[in-house]
């Protein structure tokens, strides 16, 4: 399979960049996308680093983010499973990319920009939940922000699908490929009530 291996290869196969694809781009948080973004509650964060590539995803229930002025983005980071692997990245490559969803909207807001990492108080503070607080902060300058148009989500038909989730595996099965004793059933119904005291 041959490879395309230039810019300008790449760029004889397309069409021009459509002009609103250049125009909608904003170097800042405008209003309007502060009310996509507070409106949002998941995201995928994007990172990179030296071992290469990672998304995560990421959610609330409410605003997944806190919008702090219209250049600067605080996204916590709340409980999971300690691997790391956004967090290493940003801490060795400050390179970060979000990805706005709204449940019902085929539209996605994307922002590009760097991050820093903090456990400062004065940030972590500013989620507290419940008593508790997040033991980081992903602290994001916008480089830029845009939406994306709806025509993935319209060809994926996301939002008006029926529930697929009996052709997949469960976290059970997958887990259950690498640990030949676990109980699926036991894992799988005891999930929701496990990760109850372990969302924040």
């Amino acid at each position: 399979m041959d490879a395309v291996k230039t810019l300008e290869e790449l760029e004889s196969i397309y069409d021009a960049t459509v002009p609103g694809a250049i125009t909608k781009v904003s170097t800042r948080i405008t209003p309007l996308y502060q009310q996509w973004i507070d409106a949002s509650r998941f995201l995928i964060l994007s990172t990179i680093g030296p071992e290469g590539t990672d998304a995560s995803p990421r959610g609330d229930d409410g605003p997944v983010v806190q919008v702090v002025d219209d250049k600067t983005i605080w996204l916590p980071d709340w409980r999971g499973n300690n691997r790391l692997d956004s967090l290493r990245n940003i801490v060795r490559d400050s390179r970060v990319s979000f990805m706005f969803m709204v449940p019902g909207c085929r539209n996605v807001v994307r922002a590009n920009g760097s991050a820093i990492l903090t456990a400062d108080v004065n940030a972590t503070s500013q989620f507290m939940r419940n008593g508790k607080r997040p033991r980081t902060v992903i602290v994001f300058s916008v480089g830029e922000v845009y939406y994306q148009c709806a025509k993935a989500l319209m060809r994926s038909g996301l939002w008006i699908a029926d529930d697929e989730s009996d052709r997949v595996p469960t976290a059970g099965q997958f887990n259950k490929e690498f640990i030949s004793d676990l109980d699926v059933t036991a894992y799988d119904e005891g999930y929701d009530e496990y990760a109850k005291e372990r969302m924040w």
